[in-house]
C-alpha cells in the first residue's frame, strides 16, 4: 500500500512591515488623545505659517487709518489696532514669526549642546571637568536675565533673536546630553569598539549618536514652545522682534497695554494665540517623548493585555 505523499509545510507568510510614520501616528491617536489635540494644533499653526500670505485678507502692514480700534466682525474679523491694521492678519503672521524663531533657536540649541555635551561625556578626563565648570557658572546665571543682558547689548532683530537664544538656552541641555553620553559609555558594545580598535569618531558616528538621537528630538520638540515664550517675554518688554513685524509679544506690550480698556481685543486675541500654541507643542512634545522613549511604553502593562489574550 502507497503512503500518501506528506504534506509540505506551507511557506510562513512575513506580515507587512507597517510604515514608521503612520505605525507613530496611529499610537498617537490611540494612547495619547491630548498629543493628538496638540499635534492637530501644530499643524494648524504650521500651515498657517506657510500659507500666511493666502489666509490673510490685508498685508500685515497696511494701515486703514479710518477703521482704527473697529471691534471684531464684518470686514475684519478679529478688529483692528489703533493705526487700522487687520488683527486677525497680524495674528497669522505672528505664528509664522514665532515658529521660525522658535524652530530656529530650538535647532541652535540642540547643535551647540550636542556638540559640547556629546564628547564632554564620551571622552572624560579633564576636557570633561573643564567643560563641566564652564557649564556650572553658566547655568548658576538666571536664563532669562542673561538674555535681557545680551540683547540690550546686541540690540534688537530676528537674527540676534536667534542667535542669542540658541546659545543660551542650549547651556542647560549640555547636562542632560552628557549624561546620556556617560550611560553609552558604560554599555557592552561601546567598550567592544574600543577593544577592536575603533576610533573615537567612529564610536560618536555609530555607537553615540544613534541612540542620543530620541533625546535630542524630545529636547527639540520641548525646547520649541519654551523658545516661543522667551521671545514674547523679550518683545513684552522692548528687546526682541522690532516692529513692523507682528510678534504676539509685541502686541501685548505696546498696543495691548496701552488700548486694554478701550480695546480690549487687542490684548485678547495674541494672548489667546499664544496661550494655544505654547500648550499645543507642549503636549505634543509631551505626547513624542512618552513614544519614542522605550523606558516610558508601559513595558509591562503591554505584557499583561498580550498574555491575556494569549490565555484566550
Amino acid at each position: 500500500m502507497i503512503e500518501p505523499a506528506e504534506k509540505q509545510p506551507e511557506a510562513e507568510v512575513e506580515p507587512k512591515q507597517r510604515n514608521p510614520l503612520a505605525h507613530f501616528l496611529i499610537r498617537l491617536v490611540r494612547e495619547k488623545p491630548l498629543g493628538t489635540v496638540g499635534g492637530i494644533i501644530v499643524l494648524f499653526m504650521l500651515l498657517a505659517a506657510v500659507f500666511a500670505d493666502l489666509i490673510t485678507p490685508y498685508p500685515y502692514t497696511e494701515i486703514h487709518l479710518g477703521d482704527a480700534l473697529l471691534p471684531p466682525g464684518g470686514a475684519y474679523l478679529l478688529g483692528t489696532d489703533q493705526l487700522g491694521r487687520d488683527l486677525f492678519s497680524r495674528i497669522i503672521y505672528g505664528a509664522r514669526l514665532s515658529l521660525y524663531v522658535g524652530l530656529g533657536a530650538s535647532a541652535i540649541n540642540v547643535i551647540i549642546a550636542s556638540l559640547v555635551g556629546i564628547p564632554s561625556g564620551l571622552l572624560g578626563g579633564k576636557f570633561d571637568l573643564v567643560v563641566q565648570r564652564l557649564v556650572d557658572g553658566l547655568i548658576s546665571i538666571p536664563a532669562f536675565i542673561l538674555l535681557i543682558t545680551v540683547m540690550s547689548l546686541t540690540g534688537r532683530g530676528i537674527v540676534q533673536v536667534l542667535v542669542v537664544m540658541g546659545v543660551i538656552g542650549s547651556f542647560g541641555l549640555i547636562r542632560l546630553i552628557r549624561s546620556a553620553a556617560m550611560a553609552i559609555r558604560e554599555n557592552v558594545y561601546f567598550e567592544a569598539g574600543r577593544a577592536i580598535g575603533a576610533s573615537n569618531q567612529r564610536l560618536l558616528w555609530r555607537h553615540a549618536l544613534p541612540n542620543i538621537m530620541p533625546i535630542l528630538i524630545i529636547a527639540f520638540s520641548i525646547g520649541v514652545a519654551l523658545n516661543i515664550l522667551a521671545e514674547a517675554s523679550l518683545s513684552f518688554l522692548g528687546l526682541g522682534i522690532p516692529p513692523p513685524f507682528p510678534s504676539w509679544g509685541g502686541m501685548l506690550s505696546y498696543e495691548g497695554r496701552r488700548y486694554m480698556y478701550e480695546a480690549p481685543w487687542l490684548a485678547i486675541w495674541p494672548g489667546v494665540a499664544l496661550t494655544v500654541a505654547v500648550y499645543g507643542i507642549n503636549v505634543f512634545g509631551d505626547a513624542v517623548r512618552d513614544l519614542i522613549d522605550p523606558r516610558l511604553r508601559g513595558g509591562v502593562g503591554r505584557f499583561i493585555r498580550t498574555s491575556k489574550k494569549s490565555k484566550k
